[in-house]
């Protein structure tokens, strides 16, 4: 089939853009490249693809930049000092083995040179004639030719068992005499070739300076493992192997690090794609011998010279998330802007990765028990080192994980009862309804200060409209909690804050366990534009997390293991995504950033909401150590004024289980007056029901007062 483009000025014929085979009379093109040239890429230019480009680099990839062949000359030096350190403490045994080898190769030599130094060339006429002379005794010729072969055998023996001795003794003497400089040469020549004589097919005289590859990676194993899974054609029974269709390496494969890299293309007309190749990670990885979440592949786009065929993959030598956890760098700085990326972790290849906040909204799933938490708090944390920005947080476990955040967050929710629930959704709309100042704010601003009509640094110091950072953790215990109106209500309320929200500076970072549909509806899942999911159960429960579908495409948090704490797969786009082994910060780092993140904002005259408030957080700032028992009833009561005895026990269990598990309505009582709480009076009324129970004001009576009149 023939296209034609038509000329516009209507004085050139129809130009064919592709070559007939009867060779028609030669086209030229609509345009020239550049007035006055000639284009070489003319279809009837016979040099065109002889002329062509190669559109490959030049270099090797570790000699592109100058930091490139620093870096591995770098690590050329260390690598080489190392090996010198390994092999220099094993002299001593390398000497014991030279020996040993040097003692058996004299042994050989001896063997060796027996025949020789016995004249074994001479015994085979002595016993020919010895035998012909048994058989004929009065043969007197005979019996002189052995007597006088045999006299010949006798003196070669002498004069080479003589020379042998001369020598040996000469050596000895030689060596005995010398200086212990020309010793030691005189040994090492005698030595070494002794010892090269006394090595076997398994001898290694050298211990390996490192351990032995796991993976040894080539074309041809690769080629066969792709054949394997069905994303290369098998060649015909009557082809030769080499006629069978292979891919083309346009890198490697290579050592690269702790593994090896290779880019491949697929070849065409196999119908096959690298979206097939990511599809089949796991039966590539058995293929080559390795797990797969040893094996990281990922597409190569158009922007870095790829294309729909193209795939980068790089097999690591062993697990590439195992180890000691890389410490967070938020933990040791000072301040951080939340408009920069957070930094977040480090893929499997050591790379670093920063994840930008601003304008996004998060969601974090996966097992209890894998550091989906810790991940979490890493992006709040990035929040406490920014003054200008506002935390409003919500806990529905209302354990000890977010207990810091008192000294900081505006707002601070605490478990899943009732009054916890109503505090979450009195919390959701004081935030619907500054989401709609600020956009009426942002409205009547002009184009010059708010060109986008988003938040910008500069408005936010201006207008005094800090960055508000909404994190809610353990999501499912509060829709369990609900009713089935307030929980639609609450749904509505998240899905106006992550879709609307960033425009007007908030960032969502939300968490759950598996979010299934009951749990964590699918129309708040599926407006979160960041996700990331530490191990869960199946590729369901993934595609749950991460979105659906991304499980096929390789995101898939189902084949991390339980050694894999930290460890998760983090989604930036429809078709980007990383498995990260995210920093590591503890509860007492996270604990002491929110000391720092207090007195940032204490500083730029930030600090509002319930953390100017709060007793316990200002205790804590002022350098005064309330009793655990004291500080932990506050935190728990944080939502009601009263509580029963028995409400009060079970959210201390919940909050410290190792600490308050054998506590009884004695024993509270007991510490509660310890640390100095009076009680007014035994008994509380809660909605029309009384019983033994506590008073908030009085167990806020034990605070020092200096605390409650300074932040009363």
């Amino acid at each position: 089939m023939t296209e034609t483009l038509a000329d516009p000025v209507g004085t050139r014929p129809p130009l064919t853009l592709v070559k007939s085979d009867p060779a028609p009379e030669p086209a030229v093109l609509d345009t020239p490249a550049e007035p006055g040239t000639e284009a070489v890429d003319r279809p009837d230019n016979p040099l065109a693809d002889w002329l062509t480009v190669p559109d490959a680099p030049v270099l090797p990839a570790w000699a592109r930049s100058a930091a490139s062949i620093k870096a591995n000359t770098a690590a050329f030096v260390r690598l080489t000092w190392w090996q010198a350190r390994y092999h220099g403490v094993r002299t001593p045994k390398y000497l014991v083995k030279t020996v040993l080898l040097a003692a058996r190769g004299f042994f050989r030599a001896t063997v060796g040179l027996w025949p020789t130094l016995s004249a074994q060339d001479h015994t085979a006429v002595v016993k020919a004639l010895r035998a012909q002379s048994k058989a004929r005794p009065e043969d007197v010729e005979l019996a002189a030719r052995l007597q006088l072969a045999h006299g010949i055998r006798t003196r070669t023996r002498r004069w080479r068992f003589g020379a042998a001795a001369v020598g040996v003794a000469a050596a000895t003497i030689g060596i005995a005499l010398a200086d212990p400089l020309l010793q030691t040469g005189m040994a090492g020549a005698i030595v070494t070739p002794l010892a090269y004589l006394g090595r076997g097919k398994e001898t290694h005289l050298l211990d390996q300076g490192a351990p032995p590859l796991r993976v040894d990676m080539s074309a041809q194993q690769l080629n066969d493992a792709l054949r394997a899974a069905g994303l290369l054609k098998s060649g015909r029974a009557s082809e030769d192997e080499k006629d069978a269709p292979r891919v083309s390496c346009s890198m490697g494969p290579v050592r690269d690090g702790r593994g090896w890299a290779v880019i491949f293309d697929l070849p065409r007309g196999g119908g096959k794609t690298a979206s097939d190749v990511l599809a089949k990670r796991e039966v590539i990885a058995q293929e080559l011998g390795v797990d797969e979440i040893q094996v990281i592949m990922s597409r190569v786009r158009a922007a870095k010279g790829g294309n729909a065929g193209r795939v980068s993959m790089w097999v690591a030598d062993d697990d590439p998330y195992l180890g000691t956890p890389n410490p967070s760098p938020l933990a040791s700085a000072e301040t951080f802007s939340i408009w920069d990326p957070i930094p977040f972790g480090q893929d499997a290849r050591g790379n670093r990765i920063e994840v930008p906040v601003m304008w996004q909204s998060m969601f974090f799933g996966g097992l209890p028990r894998r550091g989906k938490t810790f991940t979490q708090r890493l992006m709040t944390a990035a929040g406490l080192l920014d003054a200008y920005v506002r935390h409003y947080v919500a806990d529905g476990k209302g354990g000890a994980d977010w207990m810091p955040m008192r000294a900081v967050a505006h707002r601070l929710v605490m478990g899943a009862e009732d009054d916890a629930v109503e505090a979450l959704k009195a919390m959701l709309a004081e935030l619907l309804v500054e989401m709609e100042r600020r956009f009426a704010i942002l409205r009547e601003l002009p184009t010059s200060i708010c060109p986008e009509g988003k938040l910008t640094p500069d408005i936010v110091k201006a207008k005094n409209l800090p960055v508000i950072f909404v994190t809610i953790d353990e999501l499912q215990e509060y829709f369990t909690a609900m009713e089935k109106d307030d929980r639609e209500q609450v749904i509505n309320d998240l899905c106006r804050i992550a879709r609307r929200g960033p425009a007007a500076g908030f960032v969502s970072n939300f968490a759950s366990q598996r979010p299934d549909a009951d749990s964590v509806p699918t129309k708040l899942r599926e407006i979160i534009t960041l996700r990331y999911s530490t191990q869960v159960v199946d590729r369901a429960s993934s595609d749950m997390v991460l979105g659906k579908g991304k499980a096929a495409q390789g995101a898939d948090a189902s084949v991390l293991s339980e050694e894999h704490k930290g460890v998760g797969v983090l989604v930036t786009g429809p078709a980007s995504y990383v498995t990260v082994r995210a920093d590591y910060l503890d509860g007492p780092g996270f604990a002491a950033l929110c000391q720092k993140g207090r007195a940032l904002r204490q500083a730029a005259d930030q600090l509002t909401g319930d953390a100017a408030g709060d007793v316990t957080a200002a205790a804590d700032a002022s350098g005064v150590k309330l009793p655990p028992i004291l500080s932990d009833a506050l935190e728990v009561m944080r939502h009601s004024p009263r509580m029963f005895t028995t409400d009060l026990i079970a959210a201390l269990v919940n909050l410290d289980e190792d600490v308050y598990g054998d506590f009884n309505a004695e024993k509270l009582a007991a510490e509660l007056e310890a640390a100095g709480v009076k009680r007014t009076s035994k008994q509380v009324k809660i909605s029309g029901t009384n019983a033994a129970g506590y008073q908030r004001r009085d167990i806020e009576a034990a605070v020092p007062a200096e605390i409650l009149l300074a932040h009363g």
